[in-house]
């Protein structure tokens, strides 16, 4: 048997995952175009779909996100445990797709990166929704720790639509013990 270097067997797996996670579904749509300069801020997460990193994560869900000078993007996560401990992430991401601002590529440990990519934000980005390639991985943001529940009905049909379980959603706490 030929040996495969490592970068090799990841791109080849990589391929294939993806192929068989998305099929039978039409790839994943982001937003036309993203103004990063309104993008930033604060963003309280009122939903996201179960993983591992936030597993901890019980309550007051944010994600800080600011233009650096290079014109890459600083990223702060922050959750508050079960504990009553805050816990926090620092990352930074690049614009991976320049005619959109939609596809994004984070890293929180060098050299790995993360597809990021903005599926959808209110007229006003007040709200937006926030997902990969592969639908493993879904948030719904908002720049308030609450939204109505008429539009978080409205963003799970939008989620349902591009192809995520959305009966897999994990609305987060704005607060402990709420």
């Amino acid at each position: 048997m030929k040996f495969l270097p490592f970068p090799t067997l990841i791109l080849i797996f990589t391929t294939f995952s993806l192929a068989a996670e998305s099929a039978g579904k039409p790839p994943v749509q982001v937003m036309p175009s993203v103004d990063l300069q309104r993008y930033t801020g604060k963003w309280y997460e009122i939903a996201r779909l179960p993983n591992s990193f936030q597993k901890k994560c019980a309550a007051e869900v944010t994600a800080t996100y600011s233009l650096r000078k290079d014109g890459k993007i600083e990223v702060l996560n922050e959750c508050r445990e079960a504990s009553g401990k805050m816990k926090s992430a620092r990352g930074k991401a690049k614009v991976a797709d320049p005619l959109t601002n939609a596809k994004l590529k984070v890293t929180f440990f060098w050299p790995f990166y993360g597809d990021y990519w903005i599926l959808d934000v209110g007229p006003n980005y007040e709200y937006a929704i926030v997902g990969e390639p592969k639908r493993k991985y879904c948030w719904i943001l908002s720049r308030t720790p609450e939204i109505p529940e008429s539009l978080y009905q409205e963003l799970t049909k939008k989620i349902a639509a591009q192809g995520y379980d959305t009966d897999k959603l994990i609305r987060t706490r704005a607060k402990p013990g709420s």
